[in-house]
């Protein structure tokens, strides 16, 4: 699994470019606390890397749902959207927040890969 993170905390699963899978890391859910909604993006939308793509909400705050890669929303997750709380039980998994079709695969090479993302967040 090819996985790269932002500095929002976003990660992005990048084995499949036609439908690379977004969520957020456990690091923002713990930041976040409890998700108790998301509002997700609409599919056949386009967004550009770093566009506010969706929101997450928790007891504690809301937050914005940036767009790692400029491309198109090809499926968001009914499951997560029926069931917020997928986001803190299981963040990199079923708690996974859209897929998309990536417009220029060459922008994952600005994205962090696992090393670096641990250090970004050593500086916390």
């Amino acid at each position: 699994m090819t996985i790269k993170f932002t500095n929002d905390h976003e990660w992005i699963n990048t084995a499949d470019a036609g439908a690379a899978v977004v969520g957020i890391t456990p690091h923002a859910q713990d930041a976040l606390g409890d998700v108790v909604f998301v509002d997700l993006p609409e599919v056949g939308k386009t967004f550009n890397q770093g566009e506010v793509a969706g929101v997450v909400e928790s007891v504690k705050a809301a937050a914005d749902l940036f767009m790692p890669v400029t491309g198109e929303v090809v499926e968001v997750n009914e499951a997560l959207r029926a069931d917020p709380s997928l986001a803190n039980s299981d963040p990199t998994g079923a708690g996974w927040f859209f897929k998309v079709k990536v417009a220029d695969a060459s922008q994952f090479d600005a994205l962090m890969d696992e090393p670096a993302y641990q250090d970004l967040l050593k500086t916390l």
